[in-house]
Formats: C-alpha cells, structure tokens, sequence
C-alpha cells in the first residue's frame, strides 16, 4: 500500500516523514513533516494507525490526501505557522550570530522575525530557471557548466562595507526583510535559488572593488507584477538574459575563498577574451546558516 510514515520523537526532538511505495521510500523535507502534521487534524482517525512506545508513529493513506491540494499546503505551512517557542528561537538566534561572526557582521534583533519565516519556508524555495548549453567532465568529475539564465526582474541592492563577505551578508539581510513582508504587498513573497553576487575587479586585477551588488530572481508569479521594496536600498531591476561558465564549490564565501576560485577556473579553461575578465559572479544556494553550503562561481560570457 502507498502510505506516508511519521516518526515523532516524544522529547520534541526531530521529526521525519517518508513516503513509502513498494520499494522505493523518500524522505520528506522537514517543511512537508510540517504541513503533514498540520493537516493531520483534517483526516479521517480510521485512516491512520498509532503505535506508542517512546516514539509515536502513524500511517495515512495517500488515498486520504486526495481532497488537499497544493493551495492548501501551502497555506498551512506560510499563512498558519506554528509559533516558535522562546528556547528553539534563541538557538537559532545564537547560531546566525555566531555564522555572521566569521563575516565580521552583527546580526541585529530585528532579524529575529525573517530568520524564523524563512526558516519555516527552506523548503519552498523556486529554483531559477536557466537552459543547459554543455558540461564538461574529468574522470567523471564536473568541470565547469555552461548555461543561459532568462531575462526577468530581479530585487537588488548594493553595499560598500570594508569586506566583501560583510557587504554580501548585509544586503542579503535586508533581502530577506523584503522577502518577508517589507514589501508593497505586505506579505510572504517566497524566494528564488540561488541569490547572485556579482564582483567587479579592481584596477590591480587582484582585489574586489568595494560596491557589491546582491540580488535574486523573483518568482514566476511576481515576474509580471513586481512588488516595491519598502527599503529605499533596494531597487526592482530588470534584466537580460546572461550566459555563464559556472564551477561549484562548498563552503563560505570570502574574498580570499572567492578569488581561489576564480584563479582556479581560469586555470581550467584557459584564456580566452569570449568572457569578462573584470567582473564575476558568486551564486548561494543556501542560506549562511548552512555548514558547507552549496555555492557556484560564474563568468559571464560577453556575448549570448
């Protein structure tokens, strides 16, 4: 039978959820155990099965998901959010502080409200869309990648602090001001993967300048009809599409992680004046409370 497993750890702890066919079995993200456990209250008791020891589990047939459909999961998890008690609050709290203390940046109590939304929401992030031109492998290891991203808006803002890494982390802070509710709709607007930091070189060629633009793609039901920021920093810009050689790496972005990077794809593709040599891209797929998050760099290719 297909059926969806919940495992609950009875001290609060960790919660699961995995949907099992047959064989095949997939975890859910932590957001679906979320909204699985909202929408529990909604189903029929005779469709689930309770086993009780020092873990709770229950079973619900996917037939008894039929009449809930996307709309409503998605209400449960952004418009109904459990609160968060005071103790899981702190600790998350403490652990942005202590992630922004490597950048050199202060994360300030205001911050509180959008860390917990866009905790909450990790799991419902839309990735930017983009066409694959080619890849190129060795030893079966990814290279480098090519691609073409769209054109389309894009909320941005540019900082100027003393190190690139406090320039990043603070303009993506007021991103997510924006993102939760400091915008002309007055809500949630959901977010896009990844946020694009582009880097110009200063005149050694070694050096970041100091102005760093952050932005990201906002989402397909925005596109149309983009909401204003209420920080006069940040501005809704539209763009053209853009085609890059990206390279993946893992970890924090600094000027020095940064630069390696750059040196090292240069190093791969060799020279060649079909791409910007004065200018870069950092692409972030998670959010710098993440250890070892994913990051891509891009060079950008003159033309498309």
């Amino acid at each position: 039978m297909n059926r969806i497993m919940h495992q609950d750890d009875a001290t609060c702890g960790t919660r699961s959820v995995e949907y099992v066919n047959n064989s095949n079995q997939l975890t859910w993200s932590s957001a679906s155990a979320v909204a699985w456990l909202r929408l529990r209250s909604r189903i029929p008791t005779s469709s689930q099965q309770i086993f009780c020891r020092s873990k709770v589990m229950a079973l619900i047939s996917l037939e008894d998901l039929d009449g809930l459909d996307d709309e409503q999961l998605d209400d449960d998890i952004t418009d109904n959010p459990e609160p968060m008690d005071e103790d899981e609050s702190e600790r998350l709290m403490s652990h942005w502080q202590a992630v922004a203390s490597t950048h050199q940046v202060s994360v300030p109590q205001e911050m509180r409200g959008p860390i917990q939304e866009m905790t909450r929401n990790s799991q419902q992030r839309e990735p930017l869309p983009f066409t694959p031109i080619s890849s190129h492998e060795k030893m079966g290891e990814v290279q480098y990648e090519e691609r073409l991203y769209p054109a389309g808006h894009w909320a941005s803002v540019t900082r100027g602090d003393d190190l690139y890494e406090q320039s990043i982390s603070m303009a993506f802070m007021k991103l997510m001001r924006f993102i939760c509710k400091e915008n002309s709709a007055g809500r949630y607007l959901g977010m896009t993967v990844p946020i694009i930091s582009y880097i110009r070189m200063a005149k050694d060629g070694k050096t970041f300048e100091k102005d760093v633009e952050t932005a990201f793609f906002l989402p397909a039901a925005l596109q149309h009809s983009p909401p204003q920021s209420c920080d006069p920093d940040i501005s809704i810009v539209y763009r053209q599409p853009i085609r890059v050689v990206t390279r993946p790496f893992f970890g924090t972005t600094t000027e020095e992680t940064v630069g390696r990077q750059i040196l090292l794809l240069w190093e791969i593709l060799g020279a060649t004046d079909e791409l910007h040599s004065d200018r870069y891209a950092v692409a972030v797929y998670e959010n710098p409370g993440v250890p070892r998050r994913r990051n891509e760099l891009w060079f950008i290719r003159r033309d498309l």
